[in-house]
């Protein structure tokens, strides 16, 4: 029964900022949404690959990164992907709809 559930390490969106604002981390953020939903705001340098995209992501081994989606639910899905793919992933939870900062758009 061990690795039947995998622990997903988790961390809220205002965690998240402080973080950012301090430049205290290295890790990348991984935004799994659709396109259209990243292009309409998401944080400034992450990265987009679309949940269903995410089992074929190659990732650099070792590195730290946060997975975040708009509402916490699939990132959540993509983040026990990756941990089962030997990522060192965190969950942000609450998604986009809780993040307070500011965002990029892509047109």
């Amino acid at each position: 029964m061990f690795g039947l559930f995998t622990k997903i390490k988790s961390i809220t969106t205002t965690e998240l900022a402080t973080h950012l604002r301090n430049n205290q981390t290295k890790e990348e953020v991984i935004d799994v949404r659709e396109p259209y939903e990243y292009k309409k705001g998401h944080i400034r340098g992450a990265i987009n690959i679309p949940l269903g995209q995410v089992s074929g992501a190659s990732l650099v081994p070792g590195k730290k990164y946060f997975v975040i989606c708009q509402s916490g639910m699939r990132s959540k899905k993509a983040s026990k992907i990756l941990s089962k793919m030997n990522y060192n992933v965190t969950n942000v939870t609450g998604g986009m709809l809780s993040w307070h900062g500011k965002v990029t758009r892509k047109d």
